[in-house]
């Protein structure tokens, strides 16, 4: 069995990729592939790990794409097995970092003119020196005492269309499967059913990504009921797309999933990365 999608608290996990590694061998798993929120800050230490642990490491990425068929929606691309040596990727990612601090800066500057006492130091020592999100500024909130819970937070100020809300800078899906490709990788569609599509629309999405070169989709995810997981294979099969899947573990952010075997649904073989991995390629 494998994992190839789990986050770090290099993005909004809780674990660090040393403690994905160690959970990963518990479980008794061939590989996984780290696949943090638009970051690849913590791979490094991720393969590390996997060298001591003698666990096989995947370089991964999740991608948030603006997708505008349907209505304006967020969907995400998982890019697995890229180099970390492609001059592009860690040019786009420093692009990224940019765009995000500008956004953050315009969220605690909405903030502040809503007459809380909040500084930017606040919000970093809550993100630990990790990226920081709209969870941090949630979590920042409630310490205050502003309001009682992160849900409330979203509710009255950080969520789309409220007074701190911020647009963020989203790629197209068309460049996400580019940037993962020309790195080396190979580019899947994750967790289709989450995107308020019915199944005939997301053959249109399906449809669409295949002609910008998607490779895979993700066959099964936690939260698949074993119809879903069917129906996705189906779709997958109908346009020649490779099968992945994932956990999608958060650690203690998403406490009733677990690597590996999700919410005790997933069996994902290792034959699924060893088909995706041979459209990978080296890049110098």
């Amino acid at each position: 069995m494998i994992d190839l999608h789990v986050h770090s608290y290099y993005s909004d996990g809780t674990f660090s990729p040393e403690a994905l590694v160690i959970q990963a061998k518990k479980r008794n798993l061939l590989a996984l592939a780290l696949t943090d929120h638009d970051t690849i800050d913590g791979l490094s230490l991720f393969h590390e790990a996997g060298q001591r642990y003698q666990l096989e490491t995947i370089s991964g990425i999740e991608f948030a794409a603006q997708y505008n068929h349907f209505r304006n929606q967020e969907i995400h691309i998982v890019g697995l097995g890229f180099s970390l040596n492609s001059k592009e990727l860690v040019e786009r990612m420093k692009q990224i970092t940019d765009a995000r601090e500008a956004r953050n800066e315009k969220m605690l500057f909405a903030l502040q003119r809503l007459g809380f006492a909040i500084s930017y130091d606040d919000i970093k020592q809550n993100a630990g020196g990790n990226i920081i999100t709209r969870a941090h500024f949630a979590n920042v909130l409630v310490n205050k005492h502003i309001v009682k819970s992160t849900t409330e937070a979203f509710e009255k100020y950080l969520g789309t269309g409220k007074p701190a809300f911020v647009e963020r800078e989203a790629l197209s899906p068309e460049l996400c499967i580019q940037i993962i490709q020309k790195a080396g990788g190979v580019a899947v569609l994750a967790h289709p059913t989450l995107y308020q599509m019915d199944y005939a629309q997301i053959e249109i999405l399906c449809k669409e990504l295949k002609s910008y070169g998607l490779n895979g989709i993700e066959t099964q995810y936690s939260s698949y009921s074993t119809e879903q997981s069917k129906k996705i294979t189906q779709i997958a099969d109908k346009f020649c797309l490779l099968y992945s899947g994932g956990s999608d573990f958060h650690g203690k952010n998403k406490p009733n999933v677990q690597i590996g075997v999700g919410k005790n649904n997933l069996n994902i073989p290792y034959t699924f990365w060893e088909a995706l991995k041979k459209q990978c390629h080296d890049v110098t």
